[in-house]
């Protein structure tokens, strides 16, 4: 399988980027091929202008230059991964502005959806799963990245997985996260979907 890996972290020695090094090295273990895309680094411009806003009276629509290169980055791999920390209960403003401007209408959403079989989205979360549960957090945090966002688009399988307690985490922890975060690669093709 060809996995799209998008990581989305300002800094690079994060564990963020730690943990998507182990998952991208789970995926290559395993035999799929993935292409790691950092949202930061490649110079995308999150905010959405006129050029890509939908026209919705058109039978065709034409993006900004920049959206369409990143359709066709989309269009090369069946199979999709995000990695960014949970800030605010969702995905940081860099991957909000990404799904806003690329997942637009007539490529993800409206008259055609997106091919892609499945989605993992692995988010690093600095409370502890006490603090999600309490109020469902983490229920509504799997609904909108499931239902809202994949199943909208045409993604049958997808699935959220928070890694909690990740700010100041012991070196226990930590190691916990890369393994899991491995093992999230090593079988993303038969791993149980939500």
């Amino acid at each position: 399988m060809n996995v799209l890996t998008v990581v989305t972290h300002p800094r690079k020695n994060s564990l963020t980027f730690a943990v998507a090094d182990r998952f991208v090295q789970g995926l290559k273990d395993a035999g799929h091929e993935t292409e790691v895309f950092d949202l930061y680094r490649s110079g995308f411009n999150p905010v959405l202008w006129e050029a890509d806003e939908p026209n919705w009276s058109a039978d065709q629509q034409q993006f900004s230059v920049e959206v369409e290169e990143e359709m066709k980055r989309l269009q090369r791999h069946e199979a999709l991964a995000f990695i960014f920390p949970l800030w605010w209960w969702s995905m940081p403003a860099m991957l909000k502005g990404y799904i806003d401007r690329v997942w637009n209408y007539g490529f993800a959403y409206g008259p055609n959806k997106l091919h892609h079989r499945s989605v993992l989205w692995l988010s690093l979360a600095g409370a502890p799963i006490e603090r999600f549960e309490k109020r469902q957090y983490d229920e509504m945090i799997s609904h909108y990245f499931n239902v809202g966002l994949a199943h909208y688009c045409g993604i049958p399988r997808s699935s959220v997985e928070l890694f909690y307690e990740t700010i100041k985490p012991n070196p226990v922890l930590i190691e916990k996260m890369l393994t899991q975060a491995y093992q999230l690669g090593l079988h993303y093709a038969d791993r149980d979907w939500d």
